[in-house]
């Protein structure tokens, strides 16, 4: 593996970028301008210059960074600026991105949507868990120029000759340490080989961590590509302020319906570890009047994306989920992360934290430490670089509100 460019290094940083200094092509500019993006962030301002050269990339960086639209503007780039020259057919993609949750797929697909809105690009996701005829119609409607989907899901329309994956002229292997985590390697293996040789098409490969397993299959997957790293403390936005509780397990609860009272927790993400827990906290945020919406592996695939609508929209003023929502989940005004249980993997904290202070915006992380998972603070500080403030709350804070009747 030959690195060009190494964005860790200790040169200082360089002023950002425009967008419309990249030279993207102006479909594209349109698009950026509707969103209200002008500026590169750091990692898009290290990939594009050569990602727009057509240079392979493997990128560390976690979900937050705008890692996302620096691939889809790669590829959109070069779908539109080389049109193709032999006849396309139905089910034969253009370019293949893949992610390892269903949710994240359907994030990038909705970013996807935006950035193509004045580019003519047809854009199909396919994920499990959703109505396969009606995944095949979009197939079958008009010619695909990119598709976004899980491996599991891929694979079965690659089985049953609905796709094709012999034309694919740029790749993306998005989080690659959680297709890892997931076991979804052999998968991705298997859709890899079905593509044209590393040499004959562009590949992106992104993961938030660097394991042995991870730089091997990127050196497996890329040809002589650029390496850019962005650390943990460039994620973890100087726009989100921080801090932790020091709270005995069974005073957790009152400690959040209090917190979830102020005024300002608008919109609230509560993450905890495992589906029991978070189905457990559901039940009882609502029994003390709090309408929410809950994000599992246990809820069913359309019950999931009607419930992230519906926080979005600002129906649910308040979200609990476990990690499946903690990855690719991008939803405007979240004002409050609350981490009712520490995650034992600290990029998951990065990750979870993620979901505010989101394009300029404030936010607030609100994490929660007892006897059974305090240990768990001094990795995550590791990984960002910095002490957090560990505080007791104020007695008024643990006093067990009014329940409603």
């Amino acid at each position: 593996m030959q690195d060009q460019t190494d964005a860790a290094g200790e040169a200082a940083p360089r002023p950002t970028v425009t967008f419309r200094e990249l030279g993207l092509p102006e479909p594209l500019l349109r698009a950026v301008a509707d969103l209200g993006f002008e500026r590169c962030t750091p990692i898009q301002q290290e990939v594009l210059p050569y990602t727009l050269l057509g240079h392979d990339c493997i990128g560390k960086a976690q979900t937050g960074t705008g890692k996302t639209a620096a691939f889809l503007l790669t590829i959109m780039a070069d779908l539109l600026r080389n049109p193709p020259d032999e006849p396309r057919y139905i089910g034969e993609p253009r370019a293949l991105v893949i992610a390892p949750t269903r949710e994240l797929v359907l994030q990038i697909g909705k970013d996807a949507e935006e950035l193509a809105a004045h580019a003519g690009l047809h854009i199909v996701t396919l994920i499990g868990g959703v109505d396969y005829d009606r995944q095949r119609q979009q197939l079958e409607r008009k010619l695909v120029d990119i598709l976004v989907a899980t491996p599991g899901r891929l694979m079965d329309f690659h089985s049953q000759r609905q796709i094709h994956l012999d034309r694919i002229e740029i790749l993306v292997i998005d989080e690659a340490d959680r297709m890892l985590d997931m076991g979804f390697i052999p998968q991705v293996r298997r859709i890899v080989r079905q593509t044209p040789p590393k040499s004959h098409r562009q590949t992106m490969f992104f993961s938030a961590t660097f394991t042995e397993e991870v730089v091997r299959l990127s050196a497996e997957w890329t040809h002589n590509p650029v390496r850019v790293e962005i650390d943990a403390q460039s994620v973890a936005s100087k726009d989100i302020d921080q801090i932790v509780y020091l709270v005995e397990a069974d005073r957790k609860l009152d400690l959040l319906l209090n917190l979830l009272k102020q005024p300002e927790a608008a919109s609230v993400m509560i993450f905890a570890n495992r589906r029991d827990q978070v189905r457990r906290l559901h039940e009882r945020l609502e029994r003390a009047g709090i309408s929410c919406g809950i994000l599992s592996g246990e809820v069913p695939q359309h019950k999931r994306v009607k419930t992230l609508e519906a926080f979005r929209e600002g129906n649910y003023r308040v979200l609990v989920a476990t990690d499946v929502a903690g990855r690719g989940i991008h939803v405007e005004g979240v004002t409050h992360v609350v981490n009712f249980t520490l995650p034992e993997d600290p990029d998951d904290y990065v990750h979870r934290i993620g979901r505010t202070g989101r394009a300029g915006a404030s936010g607030t992380s609100i994490s929660f430490a007892c006897e059974d998972d305090a240990f768990l603070l001094p990795e995550i500080e590791k990984l960002l670089g910095q002490k957090l403030p560990c505080v007791h709350p104020e007695p008024g804070m643990l006093v067990a509100p009014k329940r409603r009747v």
